[in-house]
């Protein structure tokens, strides 16, 4: 008994890939964005490590506190709606000010909430790290989804595809890891 597996067309594969490419797209969508909540206020807690106080202070965007030595900062707050994964992070500016009455910048980045290990300042008097941000009721808008155009697969001749064997590829061709750039192989096994 012979068992005869038909190949299908050239022509048939090039337009069932791009269906399934299409049909991809449109599932994908792209990325799903949380609300981000802009914030008025950022509040960060610090360390004294000489008197062990831990202090808790709120800091107004774009103004700056003291704490002991050091000038915090923060230029903005943002953290997500209450139906969101808590995330709460803040781009903060620290400076020192040494004993030559010179101020030093000792830290510019962002700081997260969830990790305060993660950008926290370890100075070796003082620790500053961000507990949350406070005072923001309205949302950013989400950014739009980004739409994908795929182009229809070029003819060659008479209105059909070219189909190209693999021993007929240049040897770095079909590396590039794009599924539906890839030849068909004819001795392959089909499902």
């Amino acid at each position: 008994m012979k068992i005869r597996v038909l190949q299908p067309s050239a022509r048939r594969c090039a337009r069932l890939a791009w269906a399934a490419a299409l049909a991809c797209a449109g599932l994908a969508g792209g990325p799903a964005w949380a609300e981000r909540i802009t914030n008025p206020v950022a509040v960060f807690s610090g360390l004294d490590k000489i008197s062990g106080k831990i202090s808790t202070f709120d800091v107004p965007i774009d103004q700056t506190v003291k704490f002991g030595a050091l000038s915090i900062t923060p230029r903005v707050c943002y953290s997500r709606t209450a139906s969101e994964d808590p995330l709460t992070t803040s781009f903060v500016q620290v400076d020192e000010l040494n004993l030559s009455k010179q101020t030093q910048r000792i830290f510019s980045g962002w700081m997260f909430a969830a990790s305060p290990g993660l950008n926290g300042i370890e100075h070796p008097v003082y620790d500053v790290w961000l507990n949350d941000c406070k005072g923001g009721k309205s949302t950013e808008p989400v950014p739009p989804p980004v739409a994908t155009t795929i182009a229809p697969p070029p003819k060659h001749g008479k209105g059909r595809s070219k189909t190209t064997m693999p021993d007929q590829m240049p040897p770095d061709a079909g590396n590039d890891g794009d599924l539906f750039d890839q030849p068909i192989d004819p001795t392959a096994p089909q499902d």
